[in-house]
């Protein structure tokens, strides 16, 4: 709007200029208002422990952390695992609301069974309650772009972002950084004001060599240093961005594995490291792997309804008949062949109990004000966004926006001339 303007005061004869800024005098606010609401940049950093950034000295990291809003730890909801984590940061739900309950689980429903590859190749598998933030934003007219996260690339209730890529774990993170800064180069009329940004490679490491590896330091510093472009970036576009830095959850070293040894033909079992969720095709058949389950003295095993309130697990058939959680340190295996060598690092286990599980919240930004606060749980993220974003809340959530309100401020006024593509 601005360029155009200019423009015209410059190139057009003065009585002309004068008569077509006088016509579009009552847009003009409306254009600025869109032109000047934040921007967000959510950046998802798989399996970066509470702790990994003070432990590893992530100078970039602790730069946000230190000159912005800190959380002692994000919480995660249960199961601690990658989809579900994700999905409820982008939705305020809790997993049994919004149904991806884990990173593979059976659907009595439709009598299909949910797998990573399935998200984006099945048709919808999140609850229709749910409502991801690039579908808000999208639905309220503020454009959208997703260089990965979980199910961004699914169509959720017709919509996807603008702007997405189908997920590759190959494509270098130098050019998922870069795809964001580009993005925000584009016009004003086509640029995102949300973005969600996704990182894998500490979550890779954490598994193959364990949260205390020099290996796992050193996938912490590769991730801080795409951070640390990512912010060189942003300083040149003069842009009022608010990066927001999450984790989906923490990991901890594991030892030994449990076999549920299940050989029951009216029982089928979905297992994610220490979770195994059991699906029964009668009351006779839970009640039997209930009993014969509970013997084992390595593991924790519910029947759903029973499964503690924190994990807010009861209520989606999703979930399983039966929850069994391996205890301590241990992962659970299934009677068929191992194919690879067996994980050094997990997660999975309870967030609320096992410290260990838990992530991190840093943000930064002109909407966002320095302070330190408590752990919070990561359905409270949504709603924050959603504010600074000026996005209505649709439908009923698990999150409040009462958590990190105080944290949020009023950006102060800027200068027009700064922003790109004005």
């Amino acid at each position: 709007m601005d360029t155009f303007l200019r423009f015209a005061r410059r190139r057009l004869p003065a009585y002309l200029a004068g008569a077509l800024l006088a016509w579009l005098a009552p847009w003009a606010p409306a254009l600025h208002a869109q032109a000047e609401r934040p921007y967000v940049i959510l950046v998802s950093i798989d399996g970066f422990r509470y702790d990994y950034a003070q432990r590893f000295q992530t100078k970039n990291i602790l730069a946000v952390r230190d000159g912005g809003a800190s959380a002692e730890s994000i919480i995660p909801s249960f199961p601690s695992l990658t989809f579900p984590n994700h999905i409820s940061i982008a939705t305020g739900l809790y997993p049994e609301h919004h149904g991806i309950v884990g990173n593979s689980f059976y659907d009595p429903a439709r009598d299909g069974e949910f797998t990573l590859r399935a998200s984006s190749t099945e048709g919808p598998w999140m609850d229709p309650r749910a409502t991801p933030l690039w579908v808000l934003a999208e639905q309220q007219h503020l454009i959208a772009a997703c260089m990965f996260w979980p199910m961004c690339d699914s169509e959720i209730r017709g919509v996807r972002p603008a702007y997405w890529k189908l997920y590759d774990d190959r494509f270098p993170d130098e050019q998922r950084v870069q795809q964001v800064l580009d993005w925000l180069k584009l016009p004003p009329d086509r640029r995102p004001h949300f973005i969600t940004l996704y990182f894998s490679g500490v979550d890779h490491a954490g598994h193959s060599f364990g949260p205390d590896a020099p290996e796992t330091a050193q996938a912490a510093k590769w991730v801080d240093g795409m951070i640390g472009k990512l912010r060189q970036g942003l300083d040149t576009l003069g842009l009022p961005v608010n990066l927001v830095l999450v984790s989906d959850h923490g990991m901890q070293a594991v030892e030994g594995e449990v076999s549920l040894g299940i050989n029951e033909p009216l029982a089928r079992v979905a297992i994610d490291g220490p979770l195994a969720l059991i699906y029964c095709r009668n009351a006779e058949t839970i009640d039997k792997i209930y009993q014969q389950l509970k013997k084992n003295s390595k593991l924790e095993v519910y029947k759903r309804a029973e499964t503690p309130a924190a994990w807010h697990y009861r209520e989606n058939p999703r979930s399983g008949d039966l929850v069994a959680i391996a205890k301590g340190r241990a992962i659970l295996v299934g009677d068929e062949p191992r194919r690879r060598d067996p994980p050094k690092g997990m997660h999975g286990y309870d967030p609320q109990q096992d410290k260990q599980m838990q992530g991190i919240f840093y943000a930064i930004g002109p909407n966002i004000k320095p302070m330190k606060i408590a752990s919070f749980e990561n359905v409270n993220v949504y709603p924050f966004i959603a504010k600074i974003l000026g996005l209505k809340v649709t439908g009923k959530l698990d999150g409040s926006e009462a958590v990190l309100d105080p944290i949020y401020q009023q950006a102060a006024p800027r200068s027009h001339t700064a922003a790109v593509g004005n």
